[in-house]
């Protein structure tokens, strides 16, 4: 279900408001104050989030992928380069464990470089 944030005036109060298109008005009542009067929608504040006015609830999280997504989008860019190398920092150490007799490691190939453009 979409996610239509609203500001009101009155109260001084950001609100959203979880609802199906059909159901959508232009008018909304503020959460705080009950009045309608005041409330404006902020189109910019639901754009600029999540790419657009969409947004899945808490409860229309139906896979893993879906959580993971919601929390990245949240995250800022630091947080997610200290993220990646928390959980990638294995690749880069040589691994020191003696093998077994008669067994040799691989050596891994260097990644393809495909031309772009």
């Amino acid at each position: 279900m979409p996610v239509y944030t609203y500001f009101c005036s009155k109260c001084k109060t950001k609100f959203e408001i979880f609802c199906s298109i059909k159901e959508y008005k232009d008018v909304a009542v503020c959460s705080s104050c009950n009045r309608s009067e005041h409330a404006s929608r902020l189109y910019v504040e639901d754009v600029s989030t999540l790419h657009s006015s969409v947004r899945k609830s808490s409860s229309e999280l139906k896979t893993v992928g879906d959580l993971a997504k919601r929390n990245t989008e949240k995250m800022s860019n630091d947080q997610k380069q200290s993220l990646y190398m928390k959980h990638n920092d294995y690749k880069h150490t040589e691994i020191k464990k003696e093998l077994p007799k008669g067994m040799s490691r691989m050596k891994k190939s260097p990644k393809t470089q495909w031309p772009t453009g």
